[in-house]
This record gives structure tokens, C-alpha cells and sequence, in this order.
């Protein structure tokens, strides 16, 4: 643990456990090792694809779409919605010039289908194939607001909601994995397509199509946290979950210990055999790899960051906008209005700040963006609600000559409008109570090319293992988040810069694009060796192909400290 003697003066004892200020400035800033991965761009996955995968059909299928068709003041506008999945695996697809297969859910998506459902995304966005899936009201409310976000969604977060499971919830959760998996098929060009299959309510798709396409490749992505396995079994149907799962030729976390817990739930449930080391299951004469993938993003291009506005406007437009006085200070937070991502923590938090740092009241603004969510549901009414109250409550408290301390704006914002956000912020604070990864904290820093600015990020983001170099706090420690914040707002520039440069070059290393290779370097190993995936034990490997010498390059970077 790093320890800041920075927080004596303020906090007390700063070396609480649950605390990692990262590095200081007299460390040296993190430098990533020269290796035959770095360096993944969209140019270079497809390259690899067209080398190594023969140009094989790749298919996406994911719950979100990347595009949606909705009614806007009258207006048919294309929307891309605020998801981490979409901003992670929209440039893959794209790079690709795959299919993706997803609910169409905006008002106006089937006038713009084909007679197969599907709509050729325009050459500007990328041009690839999205097919959408319908779902009547009653299908969506038991299939995505039901089972998915009232039982599976509460139930692998901790944070203390009640997951409730209904039989016609999971009926209506089958019915339309089979659905999905049924579009896979009709899609598919050949029998053995590679199929990328999205997150938890999927979970099923897997087995559903190894069954109808045996050689067909799968690798399945669990973005959110897999919790303990005693955890997992309250669900009534986790043995089904799993199975479907294990139809997956690869299945991915975003974490050593999500893919531990998978590997334990699976031992528990089914007693199948288990390579020693937790990385291979073998169910029903089935090889399934058990892999982690740290999720990301695409770094911005060259073309990009020229058209891109420059930190100075950003920040001054921010000022006039926000009424930020001269010296004033910009903290941002950046969320769907999910209870998992610690709004109401945050905004506690810095009632504190300026409930014990005077100074602040009227110099700092925090500005929230809240995208609205799943608004359908009781628990997410009454958390947005509580949320304004809040905000309400701590502006009449602090409200100086009329401007408000917080602003909240809770609307979708687009990639653009974000962008300028994060360059005219101070700092950005993350306060997941429990995340997957969170991307917000990766889209700060790539958008940073000032080198400027300051990460707060909770050590319950899946994120905190790459990004060590932000200011990582316990979000139910409010004082602790408090006086990070504090410590944000004063850092100099010269450690700002330090730290940012450390964060950049991770997450510049560690992209949406390596990421996509690490799975698809996968699937080519399999693809290489077909009977690996068929075996009731171990493979026990002779000489290494060229394929895995290069999963190997690419999974084993080193960072010097």
C-alpha cells in the first residue's frame, strides 16, 4: 500500500486499508514494455483477422444496440446510447465489419430494416450489419427489466438490493435467448462463424447456439462482476446459467477474482472436472477456457484529437456556462443513473468537502451526468428520486449568490459533448459501489491529452487494477472521498502531470482493440486445433503454434513499477 503523509494533517491516520493514493512524485512515472502486442489498432485487428482467422464471420450479439432510430422534438435521429459494451465493442464491429445482433428498441429502429430485420450501418459509422430482434412489452418487462436487472443485476453487484426472481421472469428470460440464439443461426454464412456473445442477459445463448452450429466458435464476455458462489446460488436457476454459459468455447471477466468465482460456482453446481489451475472446465465432453479480458476502450486517433476541441476552450466554456469564477475548480462524474455507481456517495462526499473546507463553497462546481436507466423500475424511481432530493438539499445548503454548488444533468449526453466535459474538468470521480470495470475513468484519461487533470476512483471498480496511478478511495468512506477530493483540487501540476502520463500510457497500451484480440487470439488458437475444444482432460501440449506464442506475447506485458 503507498501511503501519503499528505493525510495525516487532514484524515488522521491516512494508511486505512482500504486506501491506495498511488504513486507520489518522487516516484518514477510507469513506462510499458516494448512487445510484439503494443500497438493495436483497428488497421492491425483486421490484419490480424484476415491472417490468422481466414476472414471468418464474426457475429456480435448483445442485448444494446450501437444505434438506435428514436423521435426526437418530431425527428427520426440516429442515437448511440451511453453503454460501456456499446463505446467497447462499436470501433471492434466496426474494425471487423461484423454483425451485431441486438434488441431493437428505439421507437423508430423497424422502418429502417431490411426485409431480414437487419440495417446496414452508414459508411461514416463504420459500415457493418446490425441485425435487430424484436420483443413485445410484456417480453422486455420480464426478459430485460425482470429477470435481468431485477434478479441477475442486483444479485452480482453488492450493493445491498434484494434481487427478486420470478418463474415467469426466467420464462420469459429463455424465451428470448432462444430468439437470440435463433438470429445467430439465420445470420451465420457457414457452420463455423465466430460468435461473440455479450453479457448477463445472454447467458444461455451460448449452449443454445453450440447446439444448432457445433463448429461454430464461441467466446462469451460477462461484463459485470460474477460474484461468491454462495452468493450466486440464491439464484434459482444458476445451474441452467451456468450450462448455457459452458456451451462457450472461451468465456471472459473483467477480473482474476469474477473468473475464480465462475470457476468455483461451476464445481459447486455440476462437479465437472477442473483443470488445476481453475483456467479449463470440461463439461459434457466440452472444453471451456476460463479467461480475464480488462475491458477498454478505443484511443483516440491522430484525426481525432485534431478535430477535437482543445482543453482551453472546453475549460472556458465550462466557466461561462457553470458560472466558475476565476481559480474556481471543475470535479465531474460521469454515470448511468444506476444505484451500483455511488451518486448518492459522491454527493455526500462532497457535502463534506465543503461542510470542512470553507474555502471551497463558491470556488468548485460538481457537475453530474446521469443518463436515465431502466426507468421502468420501482428500485431505479425511487433512487433517481432520491437523487434530485439530495442535490436539492445539499445546493440550498451551499448555494452562493445563486449559482449552485451541483449541477445535475440527467440526459443522454453524446460522445462529443462528453469529451468536452472530461477536458474541462479538474478531476473525475469515479465512485462505482461495485463495477465490472468502469470506462468512464478510462474515456478521462484518453481524453486528456493535455496530461492534465486528476482520477478519483474507487477501489471497487474493476479499473483500479491497471489504473493504480489515480487516487483510488473507499466510496462508503465519505471523510476518506472528502479529503480525496481535497487532495485532487490542490495536487500540483507537475505530480498531476506525473500521474496522468502513468495512466495514459496503460490505457493507451491496454485498448478496446487488444482487448478484442486477446478473445479472437483465443478463438484462432481453438480454431488451429479444433479437437482442444472436445476433450474430457487436459490437453497436454507438445510445441506451441505461432497463434499461441502470440497469446502469450500479448497476455504476459510487463509494467515497470
Amino acid at each position: 500500500m503507498n501511503y501519503d503523509p499528505r493525510f495525516a494533517a487532514v484524515c488522521g491516520d491516512a494508511r486505512l486499508p482500504s486506501y491506495r493514493t498511488g504513486r507520489l512524485i518522487e516516484r518514477k512515472p510507469q513506462a510499458v514494455e516494448k512487445d510484439p502486442s503494443e500497438g493495436w489498432d483497428a488497421q492491425r485487428l483486421r490484419h490480424f483477422l484476415a491472417s490468422k482467422l481466414s476472414n471468418d464471420q464474426i457475429i456480435v450479439v448483445s442485448n444494446r444496440q450501437p444505434f438506435s432510430h428514436d423521435v426526437v422534438n418530431g425527428k427520426v435521429t440516429l442515437m448511440q446510447p451511453a453503454s460501456g459494451l456499446v463505446t467497447a465493442l462499436e470501433p471492434l464491429v466496426r474494425a471487423l465489419s461484423g454483425t451485431w445482433i441486438a434488441h431493437g428498441s428505439g421507437v423508430a429502429d423497424a422502418d429502417f430494416v431490411d426485409a431480414a430485420d437487419g440495417w446496414e450501418v452508414p459508411v461514416e459509422h463504420g459500415s457493418y450489419r446490425l441485425r435487430r430482434i424484436w420483443m413485445t412489452q410484456e417480453e422486455r418487462e420480464g426478459f430485460y427489466d425482470g429477470f435481468s436487472n431485477s434478479a441477475l443485476w442486483p444479485l452480482c453487484h453488492r450493493v445491498h438490493v434484494k434481487p427478486t426472481f420470478l418463474e415467469s421472469d426466467w420464462q420469459f428470460y429463455e424465451a428470448v435467448n432462444h430468439r437470440f440464439a435463433n438470429a445467430v443461426v439465420r445470420e451465420a454464412r457457414g457452420q463455423d462463424p465466430i460468435v461473440l456473445v455479450q453479457d448477463y442477459q445472454l447467458a444461455l445463448v451460448p449452449a443454445l447456439v453450440r447446439a444448432q452450429l457445433p463448429l461454430a466458435t464461441v467466446v462469451t464476455f460477462w461484463h459485470i462482476p460474477w460474484a461468491h458462489p454462495q452468493q450466486m446460488e440464491m439464484c434459482p436457476w444458476m445451474g441452467q446459467l451456468v450450462q448455457g454459459l459452458l456451451g462457450s468455447d472461451v468465456v471472459g471477466f473483467q477480473t482474476t477474482q469474477d473468473a475464480r468465482n465462475f470457476s468455483d460456482l461451476a464445481a459447486r453446481i455440476d462437479g465437472p472436472t477442473i483443470h488445476s489451475d481453475s483456467t479449463e472446465i470440461f463439461h459434457d465432453n466440452h472444453r471451456t477456457k476460463v479467461r480475464t479480458y480488462p475491458i477498454s476502450i478505443a484511443w483516440p486517433t491522430t484525426e481525432e484529437r485534431y478535430v477535437t476541441p482543445t482543453v482551453k476552450s472546453c475549460r472556458l466554456a465550462a466557466e461561462k456556462q457553470w458560472s466558475i469564477p476565476k481559480g474556481g475548480r471543475l470535479i465531474i462524474g460521469v454515470d448511468r443513473f444506476d444505484y451500483t455507481k455511488g451518486i448518492l456517495e459522491r454527493l455526500q462526499a462532497f457535502e463534506e468537502l465543503l461542510t470542512n473546507r470553507p474555502p471551497w463553497q463558491g470556488v468548485v462546481r460538481f457537475v453530474q451526468v446521469a443518463v436515465p436507466t431502466r426507468t421502468g423500475l420501482n428500485e431505479y424511481k425511487a433512487f433517481q428520486q432520491q437523487v434530485h432530493a439530495e442535490v436539492k438539499r445539499i445546493n440550498a445548503k451551499f448555494a452562493v449568490a445563486g449559482d449552485d454548488p451541483i449541477v445535475l444533468l440527467d440526459w443522454h449526453h453524446d460522445r462529443a459533448a462528453l469529451d468536452k466535459l472530461y477536458r474541462a474538468a479538474d478531476v473525475c470521480l469515479v465512485t462505482s459501489l461495485h463495477d465490472g470495470m468502469n470506462l468512464v475513468c478510462k474515456e478521462f484519461v484518453a481524453a486528456r491529452d493535455d496530461e492534465y487533470g486528476v482520477l478519483v476512483l474507487s477501489q471497487f471498480a474493476g479499473a483500479v487494477d491497471e489504473l493504480s496511478d489515480a487516487l483510488v478511495v473507499n466510496p462508503y468512506h465519505t471523510a476518506q472521498v472528502a479529503e480525496s477530493l481535497h487532495l485532487a483540487l490542490t495536487m500540483p501540476k507537475a505530480e498531476q502531470r506525473q500521474r496522468m502520463q502513468a495512466l495514459r500510457s496503460i490505457v493507451k497500451s491496454a485498448n478496446v482493440y487488444r482487448w478484442a484480440a486477446s478473445m479472437l487470439m483465443d478463438a484462432a488458437a481453438l480454431r488451429s486445433n479444433p479437437g482442444s475444444t472436445m476433450a474430457k482432460s487436459p490437453r497436454n501440449f507438445t510445441s506451441k503454434t505461432e497463434i499461441e506464442v502470440e497469446i502469450e506475447n500479448l497476455q504476459n506485458i510487463t509494467v515497470e513499477a
